[in-house]
């Protein structure tokens, strides 16, 4: 049986929750349905640190979730066109965040190529490979900003179910202009 992942497993740095999520299942209760997809590639920001995260020039209402506490989405709006999905890590006060870049479809699959506006069914790999197909594919938009992915209640939760990948590689993270050097983007290995 999966379990909700606490809060203390976001209270580590982005570079150590991104790695550490790699395989693990985000799920999302929409309209009474689970839909459900395991984490295969992931970035991880750097708060103050890392001029390619949100936070980075200080404390916004856009970014405050970033601020803390650990554990709680933050979402937002890209090119005008894809909503983006993270998680708060970090304790309290300290800013820093994951990006939720793929993954693999496990549950759902018909709804979410509904909402992705795809005929079903469809190649599962085509559903959640990117973030804005994701949040597409999970029906998730600014509404969703805030949520406590750590409350066994909460529509948007991130569960544990003893997976772990083969391999994790680490590469720079992509679709940034700055700190692009950095390892940071982490991807669940096919082999």
């Amino acid at each position: 049986m999966p379990t909700l992942l606490p809060r203390s497993f976001y209270l580590d740095s982005p570079e150590v929750v991104a790695r550490n999520l790699v395989g693990k299942l985000i799920t999302r209760t929409l309209n009474g349905e689970r839909l459900t997809g395991r984490i295969t590639e992931i970035e991880a920001y750097l708060g103050l640190s890392d001029p390619a995260s949100h936070s980075f020039m200080g404390k916004t209402a856009r970014n405050a979730v970033l601020f803390g506490p650990p554990g709680f989405s933050y979402v937002y709006f890209i090119y005008g066109m894809h909503y983006c999905l993270n998680f708060s890590c970090e304790p309290d006060g300290e800013p820093g965040g994951v990006l939720i870049r793929a993954l693999e479809p496990v549950a759902g699959l018909d709804t979410m190529a509904r909402l992705r506006g795809l005929p079903a069914p469809i190649k599962p790999k085509l559903l959640c490979s990117g973030p804005g197909r994701l949040c597409q594919a999970l029906g998730i938009t600014l509404a969703e900003n805030g949520l406590d992915v750590t409350r066994a209640k909460s529509p948007l939760r991130v569960l544990d179910d003893g997976f772990r990948p083969a391999s994790i590689i680490a590469t720079p993270r992509i679709g940034i202009s700055k700190a692009v050097d950095l390892p940071l983007r982490f991807l669940a290995s096919e082999r």
